[in-house]
């Protein structure tokens, strides 16, 4: 593989790498109009547990929607909360206030025996929709996420998935 790189001409290796840099902004330009469009800073999350289940399962793939927030009782939203970066898949169950006041959320997994007060924030009792909300689930596509997931629990996976990428762009020939 090394002597395919230094085979190829200066002008060839550039060409290469432009397009392999070109590949990474088209993605994430993708990925920045979807979170306008979705109006969610992540407009599609990985289900990582099974609290939702037998609605979602682990390594589902979820499309959310944050426009309009009027969110009612038995919609699944999904949340993060105050100090975690991990976005939380639950179904709401109670909500407080709309209209004039802020809206306020009570959620819980549905395979989960208690509601989730004990995974808020500390000296929070309720989700703010406007704050803590990323956006209402409206599709999802089944056990996708998994390479996610495994990307996530083995980090060595995810460097050797970007060498490969890279070889793959630098050693193709056009």
């Amino acid at each position: 593989m090394l002597s395919a790189i230094q085979n190829l001409q200066p002008r060839q290796l550039i060409t290469q790498v432009i397009n392999f840099a070109l590949i990474l902004s088209t993605a994430f330009m993708l990925w920045k109009g979807l979170s306008i469009a979705t109006d969610s800073p992540s407009p599609i999350v990985v289900v990582l547990s099974g609290s939702m289940e037998p609605a979602f399962q682990r390594g589902d793939l979820l499309f959310l929607w944050n426009r309009g927030q009027e969110t009612q009782i038995g919609e699944v939203v999904v949340y993060n909360v105050k100090g975690k970066d991990i976005p939380i898949v639950h179904r709401v169950v109670r909500r407080f206030g709309g209209g004039e006041e802020p809206l306020h959320l009570l959620t819980k997994g549905d395979n989960n025996n208690a509601d989730d007060t004990e995974l808020y924030a500390r000296g929070q009792s309720y989700l703010n929709r406007a704050d803590d909300i990323i956006g209402s689930v409206k599709g999802y596509i089944p056990t996708v996420g998994y390479v996610t997931i495994m990307l996530s629990e083995h980090p060595w996976l995810k460097t050797v998935m970007l060498g490969m990428m890279g070889a793959l762009v630098v050693l193709q020939r056009e």
